[in-house]
């Protein structure tokens, strides 16, 4: 059980109240000019370009809590490193290219070289890919769980968090919220980590204490278990947010730089969640819920005030991940739909699209929390079934070698996509058959892409 002292929940309420306020303040110079309202001018600095890139990566929190406890340091090795190489690859071979293009969406760039079918694809894919359900799902959680309130109204109060200072702000409000967040969350962690240290004592407790296997890199997993993870981490190259961050930066040097400075801090933020799962499974070795073993771990060792400042920063990680993907979602509303299939309007009406946008993608990810009620199942729905189709269409297109004609890169997402989804179907039919067993959608589907897009480019040099 969790119990809250006053002081807690004061922290926690001030926190919430400190967000709202940056956010409206923030957002009042905001203009309806496009570069403006979805951008900020493309002016972001090198500081605030880390901080939000930082925070935006971190939204499944309760997650990598979970993992942690069942696994030990596999999840820093699946959940973390192969990030850090894709996002390192990314930096070097795509942040100047993504800013120089002075896009606003991944569409965009899909439909300048691929077509309008290829675009509005693409757009669909990246609305799912970046819907804020799975975050909106874990603050409600976490709101029921502090202050004893059904999932409906946490839902809502999760979306009015994300989305009241957005509307008017932009993507200015959004960034300066991140920011203030990312100190929330490294503090909160920092706190923790170290009241743990102190009471217990440091490697020579855990290792008295974890299993054996919690201290392997790869655990007790198969190596085709650690093989998938390393695919998913592919989604890096189409990270909506990625772009869109690269798409703001003052200088593509600015992208660039930010990316591997970002790198750095993740990977400090991940040794401080990956020792906090450790601590817990250690001193609570048989929870039975281990998604709650971060909340629960701090229950049993922080003192009132001191809990209160973690769980602002368990709620600082998930809030800076699902107002950076509510806004992504309205702005692919905005920009990939609406204005799109609209052309009696120019850019100066993107502002209003957003605010629609911004709407539709909050009852739909309401929506999608409150029907499937599971993080995992959502993120693994979204990943396995959208990324595939996007992600080799999104390298082509800024490496002029693996260019092929819009009809054929047409044809490739959407086989793509159906060999996922029909996987995802039919995959137990298959269990009792080696490897076959251990094929996840993703896999795939992206196998699919890369023998079609191989195969158009062979023939395409050949004729």
């Amino acid at each position: 059980m969790v119990s809250f002292n006053s002081l807690d929940v004061i922290v926690i309420v001030a926190f919430f109240l400190i967000v709202l306020v940056i956010g409206f303040l923030s957002g009042r110079k905001t203009s309806s000019e496009a570069n403006d309202y979805l951008l900020l001018g493309r002016k972001v600095g090198l500081f605030l370009f880390v901080l939000t890139s930082v925070t935006t990566w971190y939204g499944g929190i309760l997650g990598v809590g979970e993992f942690t406890y069942r696994y030990g340091i596999l999840s820093w090795f699946t959940q973390g490193l192969p990030y850090y190489i894709f996002a390192f690859i990314f930096a070097l071979f795509f942040a100047k290219k993504i800013h120089k293009a002075s896009l606003f969406t991944i569409p965009d760039k899909i439909t300048e070289l691929y077509g309008k079918k290829a675009g509005l694809f693409s757009a669909a894919l990246v609305l799912v890919l970046v819907s804020p359900a799975p975050y909106f799902l874990m603050i409600a959680n976490l709101m029921s769980l502090i202050f004893n309130i059904n999932l409906i109204l946490s839902l809502f109060v999760a979306l009015i968090l994300s989305i009241s200072y957005l509307l008017k702000g932009g993507f200015r409000a959004n960034v300066y919220v991140d920011a203030f967040q990312f100190f929330v969350m490294f503090i909160g962690f920092i706190l923790i980590v170290i009241v743990a240290y102190l009471k217990f004592g440091g490697s020579d407790f855990l290792i008295s204490n974890l299993p054996a296997e919690h201290l392997k890199l790869t655990g007790v997993v198969s190596p085709v278990y650690i093989l998938v993870w390393f695919f998913i981490a592919l989604w890096t190259f189409a990270d909506p947010g990625f772009h869109q961050r690269c798409y703001s930066a003052k200088t593509s040097n600015i992208a660039k730089k930010g990316i591997l400075i970002s790198i750095l801090l993740w990977a400090l933020f991940d040794f401080l969640t990956t020792s906090t799962g450790l601590y817990a499974k250690a001193v609570i070795p048989n929870m039975n819920n281990p998604i709650l073993s971060f909340p629960l771990f701090a229950e049993s060792i922080l003192s009132p005030g001191i809990k209160g400042i973690f769980y602002a920063g368990l709620f600082a990680t998930i809030l800076s991940t699902s107002n950076s993907f509510l806004f992504l979602s309205g702005t692919t509303v905005a920009r990939d739909f609406i204005f799109r299939i609209n052309k009696k309007h120019d850019e100066t009406f993107l502002k209003k699209y957003t605010f629609y946008g911004l709407i539709i993608s909050g009852v739909i990810a309401l929506t999608l929390a409150y029907f499937i009620p599971s993080v995992i199942e959502i993120w693994y729905l979204i990943g396995s079934i959208c990324v595939p189709g996007i992600i080799i269409p999104i390298i082509s297109a800024y490496y002029s070698k693996l260019f092929i004609k819009g009809k054929l890169i047409f044809i490739e997402m959407v086989l793509s996509v159906s060999a996922s989804l029909i996987w995802y179907f039919t995959k137990e039919s298959f269990s009792n058959i080696y490897l076959l067993n251990e094929l996840e959608p993703l896999i795939v589907g992206l196998f699919v892409s890369v023998v079609l897009h191989f195969t158009f480019l062979f023939f395409k040099k050949k004729y």
